[in-house]
């Protein structure tokens, strides 16, 4: 079943990319970490990446974070919760995060 995502909407799925430890260890593997829109799925997901960074993207992991508590002196709160997208894209494809200045 091929489904027809609206290309204005798109862009809007994908929040921002991940950068920490395990995000750029799993670089090496060509798999890229990005925030996304909790209600975004997978076709979606794949379909944004696709379009933003003209490559082909072969698989789309997610993973929804739960809220964790947290504590500022007598004060206790909540960090809000997101959705990660790991994305393993076609051998030889590469999404520059960090353009050379």
């Amino acid at each position: 079943m091929v489904t027809k995502f609206d290309p204005r909407d798109l862009p809007d799925l994908i929040r921002r990319p991940i950068v920490t430890e395990k995000a750029t260890l799993l670089m090496e593997q060509n798999k890229y970490v990005f925030e996304v829109v909790p209600k975004a799925t997978k076709p979606q997901i794949k379909a944004a990446i696709e379009s933003l960074f003209d490559v082909k993207v072969l698989s789309v992991n997610t993973l929804n974070q739960a809220r964790k508590k947290r504590r500022v002196g007598r004060f206790v709160g909540y960090k809000s919760n997101y959705k990660r997208a790991i994305v393993t894209l076609e051998k030889g494809d590469s999404i520059t995060l960090f353009p050379e200045v």
